[in-house]
């Protein structure tokens, strides 16, 4: 029996977080700033046209593993975020 989780009454003082905003601010100024960077170079490379469907394909990509041996899953994952905070606009 599947359950309605509709909320009748809104929080008060509720606020709705970007997760990949969430992830990058966790990692420190110096390890987001460098992989908005990578993202920003990733995206020039692939991307030149810079649409936001293209970013979130090279995200998806490397968060669901599509990824060579030189990186591990958390930089990959980490990567993804920064690419899809440039698909929303977001600047380093």
């Amino acid at each position: 029996m599947a359950r309605s989780h509709q909320m009748t009454v809104p929080l008060a003082g509720a606020e709705v977080l970007q997760f990949d905003d969430a992830v990058l601010d966790a990692c420190g100024p110096e390890l987001r700033g460098e992989l908005l960077t990578e993202a920003a170079m990733l995206a020039e490379a692939f991307a030149p046209d810079g649409r936001a469907e293209q970013l979130l394909a090279m995200a998806q990509a490397l968060a669901s593993g599509a990824r060579s041996d030189e990186m591990d899953g958390e930089r990959a994952r980490r990567l993804a975020c920064a690419l899809r905070c440039l698909a929303r606009g977001v600047q380093a």
